[in-house]
């Protein structure tokens, strides 16, 4: 299962840093994340700092 980013991203990028497999883009609105190259490791999830990340 993949994780999804929410609409509480502000769009800080520490979850991008965060992703071993660069699945997390600047997307038009906030941070996205491709669930083809999500492995639900959840390592955004523990680094953001409002939760946007979470699992689908």
């Amino acid at each position: 299962m993949a994780y999804k980013i929410n609409d509480d991203c502000i769009s800080c990028g520490a979850c991008a840093e965060a992703c071993p497999v660069d699945a997390i883009s600047e997307g038009s609105e906030h941070y996205e994340i491709n669930a083809d190259l999500c492995i639900d490791c959840g390592s955004c999830a523990s680094t953001c700092p409002v939760a946007a990340p979470q699992p689908e």
